[in-house]
């Protein structure tokens, strides 16, 4: 068999979008997704639709086809005029009906993109990703192979809460080509779906559910290219698996190859389970084509016919996305691509950030530039807050410090009444009251000292306790004064101005 010279991923990915509805998609009784019925006990959100009783009847949510079409529009797809439902038939203990409501060849949404930043780029370079597809469905119960507890159990439990929720599948193009491209995509169709509020994407709970389909292109030293079978990878509901997943897939077709020589044809696409504790993928079936599934359109439910009304309605729903926040965040706030992006990585934590900056125009005598304020903010909320709720395990806006004290923080911070240590150690105090950011300064004693002739006696008793990082800063060592002023603010614990510090040891030394 020739040599591989090289190896190149085609990923297309599918994903499964569980949308937050009050209600599930053809029946009246709560929806699973919703956060007010995250707790619910096993099999309660059942009524006779959803269990499939002889005689029932769907009926279409509404609210779950404009969810639909918010994302639709938001990937830039075209929205369809008239849509109709499909019955997708296949046996599975957890799908009551025995088939599966669908969108078979005219889905509500088609030929759109999305738009991702580049990993590795610290410029705020994208890429982009075809959409070839957006429909709606409902999704299935859920099968679990333990007891309460976690206790093993031989046979299967069914759960059909999860039954009849409204889902989005979302089909793109084979358009990526690395794991970390794939991971950008899923994080930035998250961020999508959150900032719409179509859905709260807590993905341990299964509300976006990734499945790449992965191929490679091997190159060989006789100048041809090899394409593997297609593996659809089911069900990844993580980050970390989404990106495990695919380099390990990676690296099994490639050895596969090299076995067999087995390539692309049509009927040897297969499906593949991610074993998480071992670290690989595990053949579940080889793929059905959509002929298996004998589609046919549901007669019970109505077409659904968008009209331009309807659709603009929907339309002027849509809010700022997070790429067109981080472009407005980087061209009026001059922050840089890497806090952009994590700013808006998170809906909560943008929005907080934003209500601090508009809590700062509300101090009048602060009148501090907007790309001044923005970027104090983006550093304190990220540094100092991300800091602390990695240490309590909470959200940042959780932590209960306010958006009107991070801009009082932020004041003192310009008008140097204190430092950037003093700045952190404020904004953990800040934490536990709602006391202004001044009263507290006070009370702690972190307040800078401006007071010329104490500054001097620090300075004075620094010089004498630190005689090397004097003599080494007299020899043209610049970076011993640090020494120096870090024993200043030791002396004065840390109240003294760092800047006037600096200023008067040099004018200091120089002098002596």
């Amino acid at each position: 068999m020739p040599a591989i010279t090289t190896t190149h991923l085609k990923i297309g990915m599918e994903v499964h979008v569980e949308l937050a509805t009050s209600s599930k998609m053809f029946s009246r009784t709560a929806n699973i997704a919703n956060p007010q019925y995250y707790d619910a006990a096993p099999n309660t959100l059942v009524d006779p639709v959803v269990a499939a009783l002889p005689g029932v009847l769907p009926v279409m949510n509404r609210r779950a086809v404009e969810m639909a079409m918010m994302v639709g529009m938001a990937l830039g797809c075209r929205i369809a005029r008239f849509t109709k439902w499909d019955r997708k038939n296949y046996f599975y203990p957890d799908l009551p009906k025995g088939y599966q409501i669908s969108q078979y060849d005219l889905p509500l949404c088609a030929d759109g993109e999305l738009e991702f930043p580049v990993p590795e780029a610290s410029d705020g370079t994208t890429r982009r990703v075809g959409i070839i597809r957006v429909h709606l469905e409902e999704d299935t119960g859920k099968l679990s192979h333990e007891l309460p507890g976690g206790r093993p159990y031989h046979g299967s439990l069914v759960d059909l809460n999860r039954a009849g929720t409204p889902l989005l599948e979302i089909v793109t193009h084979p358009d990526l080509t690395s794991a970390q491209d794939a991971l950008a995509f899923a994080r930035e169709l998250r961020n999508i779906c959150r900032f719409l509020g179509v859905s709260e994407g807590v993905m341990q709970r299964g509300h976006m559910r990734f499945e790449p389909n992965v191929n490679v292109l091997v190159t060989t030293d006789d100048g041809r290219e090899h394409a593997t079978p297609i593996v659809e990878i089911k069900n990844l509901n993580s980050f970390r698996a989404i990106r495990d997943a695919i380099d390990h897939e990676h690296h099994r077709q490639v050895e596969a190859w090299t076995s067999d020589g087995i390539v692309q044809a049509p009927g040897n696409k297969s499906t593949r389970g991610w074993d998480d504790s071992n670290g690989a993928t595990v053949l579940q079936r080889q793929k059905e084509e959509a002929h298996d599934y004998r589609y046919f359109p549901d007669p019970d439910l109505l077409p659904v016919v968008v009209s331009d009304t309807w659709r603009q309605k929907i339309a002027a729903r849509i809010p700022e996305l997070p790429i067109q926040r981080r472009a407005r965040y980087r061209r009026e706030l001059d922050l840089s691509a890497s806090d952009a992006l994590a700013l808006t990585d998170d809906r909560n934590l943008c929005r907080f950030f934003e209500e601090s900056i508009e809590a700062m125009k509300a101090i009048a005598e602060a009148k501090i530039p907007a790309r001044r304020a923005g970027g104090a903010s983006a550093k304190l909320l990220l540094n100092a807050g991300a800091k602390r709720a990695n240490e309590r395990g909470c959200p940042i806006e959780k932590l209960g410090i306010t958006p009107t004290q991070i801009a009082q923080i932020i004041v003192l911070r310009e008008q140097e009444r204190i430092g950037s240590t003093a700045a952190d150690e404020l904004f953990g105090l800040l934490c536990e009251t709602d006391a202004d950011a001044l009263t507290v300064a006070r009370s702690n004693n972190l307040i800078q000292v401006r007071d010329q002739g104490r500054l001097e006696s620090w300075c004075t008793e620094a010089i004498s306790a630190q005689p090397n990082a004097v003599q080494d800063y007299l020899n043209g060592k610049d970076a011993a004064l640090g020494r120096l002023v870090g024993q200043v603010m030791k002396l004065s614990g840390g109240q003294a101005d760092a800047k006037a510090v600096r200023a008067g040891l040099v004018k200091k030394l120089h002098r002596e």
